[in-house]
């Protein structure tokens, strides 16, 4: 079922709200940009950091790009005033460290979460913690997840969407599932290309189609193979609001409970029940098409902020929510839906 229409749970601004919006607020604290008389409340989610043993890595493997190798916290901490932004809660971006053997994937995620942690006390109330996990190896992942929410108390755990050939509801990562589980974590999420998938359309890169079916790949694999049922103690939440999710919904709802093996194992409000607990972030989906189709989709309460910094900005992305969403939802949006699942910085 959907989840109401847009003047009324929404609360999409139509263009009349909008320009008295603007008004009577100022362009600045509508759109985003935070005022000299506007306190930081947003929490970013989907905030990318480039820690020295992460970088070094990738160097070395020739797997590193501009934006990770000339991150700087300074460039975080003038992104985040400018989006309004409190509090990001750092990841690495992909590939993570899936490239690398156990051992130098264990060394190089510890290292990474070490500074992540240290880039957060030295900043207090700044920077929050996904830890990354040496993912696929699991015994180094499972040590490693222990040390980062034991040792470090990092908010949460950040994933690819794939690592391989595998996607989040393989059995062959239960044991780590199995943990998160038990510990109620958050489990943010990252899109990434599988290696079925690389170069499908000559002279598209895998960012342009490829990274949205990934995420939306991962979520249905998670719902059909069982996982998510098993997982439910899990805060999941999704990069750029779903993927493609929204496009492919009505497949999932209907079509796929019609079908062998899914016929008379799986209902249509199922399916919507784990669409509607997962989290899903605004990272470059910000705009009428995307945004609105997801809030009619799920409940607003899942939505949540991400900006993809230093892809994309957190003023940008603030200033399209606010286009489009008003009052308790949009502050939803920034802020209190994240926070029901981040104890550690509800009161930041």
């Amino acid at each position: 079922m959907m989840n109401g229409c847009a003047c009324c749970d929404v609360g999409v601004l139509g263009r009349r709200g909008l320009l008295t919006g603007a008004s009577a607020l100022g362009a600045a604290g509508l759109f985003g940009s935070a005022s000299a008389a506007e306190k930081p409340f947003r929490i970013d989610v989907h905030h990318h950091i480039a820690p020295p043993a992460w970088v070094a890595a990738l160097k070395a493997a020739k797997l590193d790009s501009p934006p990770m190798n000339n991150w700087r916290p300074e460039q975080s901490l003038e992104d985040m005033d400018k989006g309004g932004v409190a509090i990001a809660m750092t990841s690495p971006t992909l590939p993570q460290v899936s490239f690398l053997g156990a051992a130098d994937a264990a060394r190089v995620a510890r290292e990474s979460n070490e500074y992540a942690r240290k880039l957060a006390d030295d900043h207090p109330g700044r920077f929050g913690v996904f830890a990354m996990l040496p993912m696929p190896h699991i015994d180094e992942s499972l040590k490693e997840l222990a040390y980062a929410l034991d040792t470090l108390h990092a908010d949460g755990i950040g994933m690819m969407t794939d690592y391989g050939d595998k996607w989040l509801g393989y059995p062959e990562f239960q044991p780590v599932f199995d943990e998160l589980n038990r510990r109620k974590a958050v489990v943010y999420t990252h899109p990434t290309t599988p290696n079925c998938c690389v170069n499908l359309a000559k002279d598209v890169p895998d960012v342009a189609v490829e990274y949205g079916a990934d995420t939306t790949r991962t979520i249905v694999n998670l719902i059909f193979s069982g996982a998510s049922q098993r997982y439910q103690d899990i805060s999941f939440i999704f990069s750029h609001g779903g993927g493609v999710l929204t496009a492919v919904a009505e497949r999932l709802q209907i079509q796929m409970e019609r079908m062998p093996p899914y016929k008379g194992k799986i209902t249509h409000d199922q399916v919507q029940h784990e669409l509607n607990r997962f989290f899903y972030d605004t990272a470059q989906v910000a705009n009428a098409v995307t945004i609105e189709a997801l809030a009619k989709l799920v409940p607003t309460s899942q939505i949540v902020f991400g900006s993809d910094f230093p892809y994309r900005t957190s003023a940008e992305t603030a200033a399209g929510l606010a286009q489009r969403f008003k009052g308790k939802v949009l502050r939803g949006i920034g802020r209190d839906n994240a926070a029901r699942i981040l104890p550690a910085v509800r009161h930041v």
